[in-house]
């Protein structure tokens, strides 16, 4: 960031800092954060972001509560790079995490190390997909993994025999790991009944988190597996086709300049579909459609039961609550699935800001992931903006003032 980029995010900080005070200043106690992301989430699976049919009572009720970025980007269309932008604020190009499964650097540091706040405490629950899967790290005090099929990329230190929280789970629950290696396929973890499934798995832990420190300041990360495949889930169900609109340019034709790549890719689901997924008609479309979205209401189940935990703590005024994405999914568009190609649908993600004080409103300005970890940074009252963050904070825009 140059001397005159950072002389006016000071600047617009402070206008921000004014903005903010009105419940910072008169709080009792620093403000929370609660940071709750899916992954592969397409925007239009909300009423906000024009889809009324999908049903996810909550997520509507908190967008109707929140900022929200009707043109919000990720850094890239893949996992661990996205992630590593959310999770520290910088560019993957910047922090090495170009592509999946690199793992991020331990002296990069995420939020709460930048926050660096000795008052608050800290937890991460969920995917991580940035290196050494099920342990705790980068300024997180408690860490509930959940994702076992990462142990390859551990460090060489690291116990391969460790196994997830979530493991530890499903085994008091009396299964049985379904893999010669001892782990529970993601497949297996998605057909068990909505209470074992892991949305309410990491529902639990996250309640269970917020009553254990209501009386001190805190920062939680929930990440939810699901949109993300194997697109299956206990609530197939719970729409019908005839609820499902397929994308407009489902049957667009193939540009000239479309790369090869997306071409193949194209040809590969028309021809083998998506695992038991027959892609071919636009009924097969539906039905994996209305899978992805029970996914959704399966999340959405989950994120009302931590808010209300919120409310039944009094902390809903004490908490920014940010609801977003690790990137978006094809699903259908161009006769695509899941993400890694630069279109609108894989590039573009749901991000909303509740904060307290602050009336809904919709921003029509694309801004980016980038963007979110100097925001966070600043609606916290971080007093040191940390150099060399390439983004800005959008306190100002989400106040009403232009941010370029």
């Amino acid at each position: 960031m140059n001397n005159q980029s950072r002389r006016d995010f000071i600047k617009t900080s402070v206008v921000a800092a004014a903005a903010t005070a009105s419940w910072s200043s008169t709080a009792a106690r620093k403000p929370n954060l609660l940071f709750i992301w899916t992954d592969e989430q397409r925007p239009d699976t909300m009423a906000v972001y024009g889809n009324p049919n999908i049903h996810a009572p909550n997520l509507n009720k908190l967008a109707k509560e929140s900022v929200v970025f009707q043109r919000a980007y990720c850094t890239q269309p893949v996992c661990t790079p996205s992630r590593s932008s959310i999770m520290t604020g910088l560019w993957p190009h910047t922090n090495g995490c170009v592509k999946n499964n690199i793992p991020l650097k331990e002296e990069t540091p995420c939020l709460p190390e930048l926050l660096a706040d000795p008052d608050y405490r800290t937890a991460y629950m969920g995917k991580w997909h940035l290196g050494d899967e099920i342990f705790p790290q980068h300024g997180f005090q408690e860490w509930v993994g959940m994702e076992d099929g990462y142990s390859k990329y551990y460090r060489s230190d690291r116990d391969q025999n460790a196994r997830s929280a979530y493991h530890h789970f499903l085994i008091n629950h009396g299964y049985e790991p379904d893999t010669s290696s001892g782990k529970f396929s993601r497949g297996f973890a998605a057909r068990r009944p909505l209470e074992h499934c892991k949305p309410k798995f990491l529902e639990s832990q996250a309640r269970d988190f917020i009553r254990r420190n209501r009386n001190d300041p805190f920062i939680l990360h929930v990440n939810f597996l699901e949109p993300h495949m194997p697109f299956f889930g206990p609530l197939d169900e719970e729409h019908t086709p005839e609820e499902v609109t397929l994308p407009k340019n489902l049957e667009d034709p193939l540009e000239d300049n479309e790369p090869l790549r997306y071409r193949l890719m194209r040809q590969h689901f028309a021809q083998e579909g998506w695992h038991e997924n027959p892609l071919k008609t636009e009924e097969d479309w539906r039905d994996l459609i209305r899978k992805y979205w029970g996914l959704v209401t399966q999340v959405d189940l989950s994120v009302g039961g931590i808010l209300e935990e919120l409310e039944k703590q009094g902390l809903a005024d004490d908490t920014i609550v940010v609801y977003t994405s690790d990137h978006g999914d094809m699903m259908g568009a161009h006769r695509l699935l899941t993400k890694t190609v630069m279109y609108e649908e894989s590039s573009r993600i749901p991000w909303l800001i509740r904060v307290p004080g602050k009336k809904h409103h919709l921003i029509e300005q694309p801004v980016s992931q980038i963007d979110m970890v100097p925001t966070l940074l600043d609606l916290m009252g971080a007093k040191e903006l940390s150099e060399g963050l390439p983004g800005q904070s959008l306190a100002p825009l989400m106040a009403g003032e232009d941010v370029a």
